[in-house]
């Protein structure tokens, strides 16, 4: 059942490439497939997949992160098919297969116990981003694709270089197969490797999984390219693929257990420091943004920063730390949720003012109310209001600092930061880093809730004028996403499935 999962959305895109297959009503049946045997092998509903693995296609759900990220994929997936509204018959079968494409690369990444079919499958999922940005792109389409595809083509070749080095010092291909050298053989089995060879293998790893994930400064691609982006495959690359790279570098740190120091632990401080500039200076960048693609694309990029975050938190535990881990899994769910459902939005909006200024638009909600009720509901989840799903992972994380924290161990000393940290007991890096990182919650209320002012508030104006009655597919489609935004919001133990 784990290769249907798979199976299913490359079928409906061969179907609707080939045979010519209406795109939306075909893409839709596959996602709803896609959905109902996402929840069978997720949940047990199917005795013969469960926790099992499908070896002839190196498929299984035993790693940590595999079922909520296989969660992910069918939801942010269905909800993209339904909301599904191209400009003409071709642009539809085109963004269809798009986003099917990207569903079944990010499916079978997130599946994958292999980390060469994991890279694939990656690679799969990247294609179809680099060509409706081309084709059906806003802006400077041609330029932004190039651009993107120069930045992740590059990307992951430093990250299958990293792969291979990985995979040599340990002698294993498979996640669980690093675990299971690491258990054995732990310190002892890497004596044939230098210190500085294992902490290369880590710097390569960061760059190349950091790249995509759009981590600080390798960030520049992200936001031009979302905001280009036809509404399905932005929903889709930022919503589910984007988490490609958290989860990879996840997987790997829970695989090498206490050997992770080893290969990352010279760089944590370094990554406190990037980490601070995706939340402090992508986030001011994203209160400057006057085009609402163009803020959402910044904000995405911004709201990696809590994760990479917890990922510190979980290097320095050597992979115990159960609150770092569950806050992660559990915000890469509700930010992939609430992205999706905000680029959705995004969409229908300019199919309504055909602009996306915010100074050109006001007084929407006078129009479309029921429109103003979801993007006010996906932008407060998305700035961490407690009951949406976003507020517990964030929190979780922010806890998560300063777990088995002592006050004056590990602390800060000398200069500014080291009076900062004296004034707060002795705090250690990881901590001082969450003093500033806080200030990134009131920079996602500014923007969020200016945009929203500026679209949905005031009078009137004439591009708002324009707006006319939403179709049940705009409605279903975000309330689908919304329902899970609030359900994950109110039940955040989801992470135990």
């Amino acid at each position: 059942m784990l290769t249907l999962i798979v199976a299913v959305p490359l079928t409906a895109a061969a179907l609707i490439g080939l045979l010519k297959t209406p795109g939306k009503p075909t893409a839709i049946i596959a996602a709803a497939l896609m959905l109902i045997l996402t929840a069978c092998a997720v949940f047990g509903c199917c005795s013969c997949c469960c926790g099992t693995e499908c070896s002839a296609a190196n498929l299984s759900l035993n790693l940590p992160l595999s079922k909520i990220m296989l969660v992910l994929t069918a939801l942010v997936t269905f909800g993209a098919t339904l909301g599904l509204k191209a400009p003409n018959k071709d642009a539809d079968r085109s963004w269809a297969i798009s986003a099917l494409l990207i569903s079944a690369g990010a499916a079978g990444a997130f599946m994958s116990d292999s980390l060469i079919s994991f890279y694939a499958f990656h690679e799969l999922a990247l294609i179809p981003t680099f060509v409706m940005i081309g084709y059906y792109g806003r802006g400077d389409r041609r330029t932004i694709a190039w651009t993107t595809t120069i930045y992740l083509g590059l990307a992951s070749m430093v990250l299958l270089a990293g792969i291979l080095m990985l995979c040599i010092s340990l002698q294993a291909w498979t996640f669980s197969g690093i675990r299971a050298a690491v258990e054995t053989l732990a310190l002892g089995g890497l004596a044939n490797f230098s210190g500085a060879y294992l902490s290369a293998v880590g710097l390569i790893l960061i760059i190349g999984f950091g790249t995509l994930v759009s981590l600080f400064p390798f960030h520049t691609w992200a936001a031009p390219a979302y905001a280009s982006a036809p509404t399905p495959v932005a929903m889709m690359h930022a919503g589910v693929l984007k988490k490609f790279g958290l989860y990879g570098l996840f997987t790997l740190v829970w695989a090498l257990g206490p050997v992770s120091d080893a290969y990352f632990g010279d760089w944590m401080n370094l990554l406190l420091v990037l980490l601070l500039g995706n939340i402090l200076w992508v986030g001011y960048v994203t209160v400057s943004r006057t085009r609402l693609d163009d803020m959402l694309g910044n904000s995405s990029v911004m709201h990696m920063g809590y994760l990479f975050l917890a990922l510190v938190v979980f290097i320095n535990s050597g992979a115990r730390s159960e609150l770092a881990f569950n806050g992660a899994a559990l915000l890469m769910l509700a930010h992939g949720l609430s992205i999706a459902m905000l680029f959705l939005l995004t969409g229908q909006i300019e199919s309504q003012t055909r602009t996306l200024e915010l100074d050109s638009m006001g007084g929407l909600a006078q129009k479309l109310p029921k429109l103003g009720f979801l993007f006010g509901l996906a932008g407060l989840a998305s700035i961490g209001l407690p009951l949406l799903a976003n507020f517990p992972g964030e929190f979780t994380i922010f806890v998560s600092c300063f777990d088995g924290w002592q006050p004056g161990s590990n602390a800060v000393e000398g200069g500014v930061l080291g009076s900062i940290a004296s004034w707060f007991g002795g705090l250690g890096p990881v901590q001082l880093t969450l003093i500033f990182a806080l200030w990134g919650l009131v920079i996602s209320a500014i923007y969020m809730l200016r945009a929203f002012r500026r679209i949905f508030t005031g009078d009137v104006r004439l591009a708002s004028e324009r707006a006319t009655k939403l179709s049940c597919s705009d409605i279903l489609s975000a309330s689908f996403l919304a329902l899970f935004i609030v359900l994950f919001g109110v039940f955040p133990c989801v992470y135990l499935i």
